[in-house]
């Protein structure tokens, strides 16, 4: 029990937010909304350190819509604090307060085994206790008996794979018996661009969460890792089709990782082009951003008569002019850039022209 009170007390700091919240401000697309979720993390009831209801205080203040307690099913080494403590406690603790914050609390647990398979989420469970059983693939049948999404967590994550990213045959026995519909394309701050290839070869989900365990107090001006599920509405239902159906984009940073057809709807929906101004000799757009999403511009393959910088930021919330010269009678054509920080390929930003 003196264990269990001095694992609260480290949360304390995590108690402290003023329950302001920090809208995130991130365009609806296609007729769906926009949803920020973290479907893994922890609490005392596994390796975390701190109570389920801080991780919906956590959620609130810091913009999430959605959140997954996904504690150990296998690795819990606080429950001596807790003896005959249920699986299914984190989320009945968590239950009222993601009620009256308004925030959507999905069931679920980590299957926590060794490589291979690793680790994965099940979400959208009715009973974690049916998953505690010895052999990994029951466990997974038995996720998959209650309509669970189940992704494949951290899968470069070194302790398990020291040398390189691989794809196991295990894998490729529960990807083929539709026992692993994802993966953890970015985990806590770690990108794997393997993922990201195995996703768009395989069409299995794109996800990016935390794995927190820590009290998790993002620093001024920066956010926590999360997935963008574009969803028909802000309900679990709504967002476990979303999952199945793959309409997902991770938030990394000043990053964005997923699919072309939502990189571009996210940018074409941000970005407004507010004016415009051609003369003989040149030709100026003027865009305002209306999204908390910084666009970072590189210069591709163009018409040569066409001379505009390098390199241009768009930063969140404001206006940037570009700027075309038109040379040797050019009267017209495609102004092509790569946007950098949003990968619509594996360490590849997405392309985009505007016409002039």
């Amino acid at each position: 029990m003196k264990k269990l009170i001095f694992l609260l007390l480290l949360s304390i700091p995590a108690l402290t937010f003023s329950q302001v919240r920090n809208e995130i401000q991130i365009p609806d697309i296609m007729g769906f909304k926009t949803l920020k979720c973290d479907f893994h993390m922890h609490t005392v009831f596994s390796d975390g350190l701190v109570w389920p209801t801080v991780r919906v205080s956590e959620a609130y203040a810091q913009g999430l819509d959605a959140i997954a307690i996904t504690d150990h099913i296998e690795y819990r080494p606080h429950k001596n604090d807790m003896p005959g403590a249920s699986l299914n406690r984190p989320y009945e603790i968590a239950e009222a307060a993601a009620r009256s914050n308004n925030i959507i609390l999905i069931r679920g647990s980590e299957i926590t085994r060794s490589m291979p398979p690793g680790h994965s989420n099940a979400l959208f469970l009715s009973d974690c206790n049916a998953l505690d059983v010895s052999v990994y693939m029951d466990a997974f049948k038995a996720a998959k008996a209650q309509n669970a999404f189940i992704f494949w967590n951290h899968p470069g994550w070194d302790a398990q794979q020291p040398d390189t990213t691989r794809w196991f045959k295990e894998h490729k026995e529960l990807y083929n018996s539709g026992l692993m519909q994802g993966i953890e394309v970015v985990n806590g701050t770690e990108y794997y661009p393997e993922a990201q290839r195995w996703c768009m070869e395989k069409k299995l989900t794109m996800l990016g969460n935390t794995d927190v365990h820590d009290p998790l107090t993002p620093k001024e001006g920066e956010h926590r890792t999360m997935t963008l599920v574009f969803a028909s509405a802000r309900t679990p239902e709504a967002i476990h089709e979303a999952l199945i159906e793959r309409r997902t984009v991770v938030y990394l940073n000043d990053k964005l990782i997923g699919e072309e057809k939502y990189l571009k709807e996210i940018f074409h929906q941000s970005i407004e082009i507010v004016n415009t101004e051609k003369t003989d000799k040149y030709y100026r757009i003027t865009v305002k951003n209306n999204s908390d999403l910084p666009f970072y511009l590189h210069k591709t393959s163009h018409n040569p008569d066409l001379v505009y910088f390098r390199d241009y930021t768009i930063e969140p919330h404001s206006r940037h002019t570009i700027t075309v010269k038109l040379a040797n009678g050019a009267t017209g054509g495609d102004v092509n850039f790569e946007i950098t920080n949003l990968l619509a390929e594996p360490n590849k930003g997405l392309q985009v022209s505007f016409p002039i």
